[in-house]
């Protein structure tokens, strides 16, 4: 059958090339196109070698590229994880994972009530959610309560981290919706049908907010959500079940020597495009024992020295939430 497939293979012990994820709008969340995205990076993270699309996205019109998943960006926090989605990530170490991440965010109130928040998305009347200057310049919300917070210590506590937990001063209180964000402030958009419950809150008052995970994420530098898991321990995954269709396909795979990162064009009479056990048939023979699935379809990108290299299913790139990039550092 007729398969375009392209790829990356870099050595793990290489120092002076790290991944790295960019977002949609480079320094915000949003959509573009990867050769664009890559552009966007700061010199001082490194010079971008490779990249492919990478996470799904919801559908949202005030947030577009809202990742389904985990999404961090040179130890930035942007995205929450998906507890239902597995995700990929980088420690502090630079060893590689894959799994499902359980969000456990929470904000403590003066009191010591506590509350679960989302993360950088579409609130809902009866949710909380904490947004960061990685959605914009402001919160783009209607009704409610938003409480906006500077740091409580000389602590810097910006750019928002996984695994932590820190404090934050009420600067500012307001039932108007769309609260502006700077960047040293965040702000705690609380859903009208939550208003009722908070406790009495006032300008100076601290609050805590933790983002503590399972397993616990603390430390870790680069994180892209995906799924499904191609290969676990060297074994693929199993679809009973499932319709396998082919489609383009993109995914990032690993052993204890190398990672992969692979593209696979398709809905081409050049290139037909994988199912799911094809493409971890694949990734098994390249020699990965773990491997997930990234977003595929028009999605399905791989750039290489600032040039797309495979051809979009579309007939050109199409806007994606964020991509997974390969960069050369300094290798310090």
């Amino acid at each position: 059958m007729p398969w375009s497939i392209h790829g990356v293979k870099v050595a793990r012990n290489r120092k002076d090339l790290v991944l790295d994820t960019v977002m949609g709008g480079g320094t915000t969340l949003g959509m573009g196109v990867v050769s664009e995205m890559v552009t966007s990076l700061p010199a001082s993270a490194g010079k971008p070698v490779a990249a492919v699309n990478g996470d799904f996205f919801n559908y949202s019109r005030n947030y577009p590229g809202d990742p389904q998943g985990l999404q961090i960006t040179r130890g930035e926090l942007v995205s929450a994880p998906y507890s239902e989605r597995v995700c990929f990530w980088v420690d502090a170490k630079g060893d590689l994972h894959r799994t499902n991440v359980m969000p456990n965010f929470q904000v403590i109130w003066p009191d010591g009530t506590k509350t679960s928040f989302g993360l950088n998305q579409d609130r809902e009347i009866d949710e909380v959610v904490l947004y960061t200057p990685a959605i914009g310049t402001s919160t783009r919300t209607y009704g409610g309560r938003e409480i906006t917070l500077i740091a409580a210590t000389n602590t810097p506590w910006t750019p928002l981290q996984i695994g932590k937990l820190c404090a934050g001063r009420i600067k500012s209180i307001s039932d108007t919706g769309n609260s502006p964000l700077t960047s040293n402030t965040l702000v705690l958009s609380v859903g009208p049908r939550l208003v009722a419950r908070l406790p009495k809150l006032a300008p100076a008052a601290v609050v805590q907010l933790s983002t503590a995970t399972t397993p616990d994420l603390a430390g870790a530098i680069t994180g892209l959500g995906g799924g499904p898991t191609l290969l676990r321990a060297g074994k693929p995954a199993q679809w009973h079940g499932w319709i396998q269709l082919r489609h383009p396909r993109t995914a990032i795979g690993w052993n204890k020597d190398f990672f992969f990162m692979i593209e696979v064009d398709g809905r081409q009479t050049t290139s037909i495009g994988m199912t799911f056990p094809e493409l971890a048939e694949y990734m098994r023979k390249l020699g990965c024992q773990e491997a997930l699935n990234l977003d595929g379809g028009g999605s399905a990108t791989l750039w290489l020295d600032g040039q797309v290299k495979n051809s979009p299913s579309p007939g050109q790139e199409r806007p994606a939430a964020n991509a997974l990039v390969l960069l050369r550092t300094s290798g310090k």
